[in-house]
């Protein structure tokens, strides 16, 4: 039988295993402190691992829930009519495309991606197989390109959104002309939505340079922590006047 469930995959994979894997050592190491007398060491080791777990814990209801909580919310939020072009920037196996997709049966949404970073499984075979379990591959195109180069016309999506892929451009002003190409194609009184954990408020400035209005810049709560406040994640909103 065909497996029909959407599997979105884990995002920094490695990232997880490592505090999951750094918690629990330091637990064993503190239990065997206090085994042979060692108080003081124990209780440090303890507290790191239980810090190292906890973090472990909130990456991973990050990654397989909390987003995806978050995205519906903000989504909702924006009120879309059911007809808009929808671009997602790094979207991945299609978490926040295929939710947009589905806001829109009569529209379009569209997926970029190089299919290369800080998701497991992340490939554009894995995306189409997501579209169909959502059931909204009939309305959805995936694209392999490079967001510092959008091969789009100016001002053709109402709505253009990312979460965590503009961070992964190395250089600031490659993530500037991320920023600079999203704005270009988005219609006049479209939107973006960009969720990032890093160089949120960079983005906003390039945005205001843009001649964007309604620029904010806010945090997304504890449900996108990726390990505690410190990998906290933000929206930058704005609107093409």
């Amino acid at each position: 039988m065909v497996d029909l469930r959407a599997n979105y995959g884990v995002d920094a994979p490695g990232v997880l295993a490592g505090l999951a894997a750094g918690g629990v050592a330091e637990l064993a190491v503190a239990a065997v402190f206090f085994g042979i007398g060692w108080p003081i060491p124990a209780v440090v080791l303890l507290l790191g691992g239980i810090m190292l777990v906890v973090g472990a814990a909130l990456f991973a209801h990050t990654t397989l829930r909390g987003k995806f909580r978050v995205w519906d919310a903000e989504l909702d939020r924006l009120g879309l009519k059911g007809d808009e072009r929808v671009l997602d920037l790094g979207c991945g196996r299609g978490l926040v495309l295929f939710k947009a997709a589905a806001r829109v049966p009569r529209g379009k949404a569209v997926g970029l991606d190089l299919w290369t970073r800080d998701q497991s499984g992340n490939s554009q075979d894995a995306a189409w197989g997501n579209a169909r379990a959502e059931k909204v591959a009939d309305r959805v195109e995936l694209v392999t390109d490079d967001m510092r180069h959008l091969p789009f016309k100016d001002r053709t999506f109402d709505l253009v959104v990312s979460s965590l892929a503009v961070h992964n451009i190395p250089d600031a002003e490659g993530r500037a002309a991320a920023i600079r190409e999203a704005f270009r194609v988005v219609k006049p009184g479209g939107r973006l939505r960009l969720a990032d954990f890093r160089n949120a408020r960079d983005y906003a400035a390039v945005l205001r340079e843009c001649g964007a209005a309604d620029v904010e810049v806010y945090d997304l709560g504890w449900r996108f922590w990726y390990g505690g406040p410190h990998a906290r994640t933000s929206m930058v909103a704005a609107r093409r006047p």
